[in-house]
């Protein structure tokens, strides 16, 4: 496979992080972007190129986008990667927080990928990979926002999988499952901050017990680190791949169980 320019978000920690490393022992140009450019000295040190960037911010992003084409010149893969999970019941949320989640989970994406898309039809080749979530799929108590975010990042990638086709512009999915993570933790606390003092608190402190208990299970970031890469790699990859944690069991019970025998399978987890 030939060299490839590769922008990843979120790339100070977790998928962001171990994709990068593995994309560049591949041999790529990577270029990792996070706000917290202080936690990527071991990108640096392995040939990473380190990039500050903020998806909630346009200029932020011009920025990195501009300075990415100005030293390679291109842009052949963006790796959409940042995101987070704020938890809490939908009545204790504040809009203001649903409107952050949206803003980093699917308007940076969204932004990112009009900023990138212009010099990929130019060359009439590029990949788009959005790391959704088996959260794209299915819904969970005290997630609505984040699952909310994740299902508009599917229908996203449906959407433009279709528009890019006639550019050679291909659109990948990934949705990872239990992933080692600094995303439960915050997730965790997130939720019971929200809710844990509320009239949800019953059942807001069962689920951040099945959160310590689901941290504990889940697989290596490698793992979806190497999705990534085949997603990369291959000319013709699939629209979606199920990783790691349990996802492609999970999606398959999703599947068969109707509305009300999935919530009551999520809701006996939580006990």
């Amino acid at each position: 496979m030939k060299k490839q320019t590769i922008l990843i978000t979120g790339a100070s920690s977790g998928i962001g992080k171990a994709a990068a490393l593995l994309l560049q022992r591949k041999g790529h140009t990577v270029f990792a972007a996070a706000r917290q450019v202080d936690k990527m000295k071991e990108l640096k040190e392995t040939g990473v190129q380190i990039l500050s960037m903020d998806v909630t911010r346009e200029d932020s992003m011009k920025t990195a986008v501009q300075s990415i084409f100005n030293q390679a010149g291109t842009i052949d893969v963006l790796v959409n990667n940042a995101g987070y999970g704020s938890y809490g019941a939908l009545e204790d949320v504040p809009l203001s927080e649903a409107r952050y989640q949206f803003e980093v989970n699917v308007f940076g994406l969204a932004r990112l990928t009009q900023l990138v898309l212009p010099g990929m039809r130019e060359q009439h080749y590029g990949k788009i990979i959005n790391v959704s979530s088996i959260g794209g799929k299915i819904g969970e108590p005290h997630g609505a926002w984040y699952h909310a975010t994740k299902f508009a990042v599917e229908g996203l990638s449906d959407s433009i999988r279709m528009e890019l086709k006639q550019f050679g512009i291909q659109v990948v999915i990934i949705e990872p499952g239990t992933i080692k993570t600094e995303w439960t933790g915050i997730a965790r606390d997130n939720l019971l901050k929200t809710s844990g003092h509320t009239v949800y608190q019953e059942l807001a402190k069962k689920h951040a017990r099945m959160f310590e208990s689901a941290d504990k299970r889940g697989a290596d970031p490698n793992i979806v680190a190497r999705t990534i890469e085949k997603a990369i790699r291959v000319p013709h990859p699939r629209t979606r791949y199920a990783t790691g944690g349990g996802a492609k069991p999970i999606l398959f019970v999703r599947k068969i169980l109707s509305d009300r025998q999935f919530d009551r399978l999520m809701l006996r987890i939580m006990r």
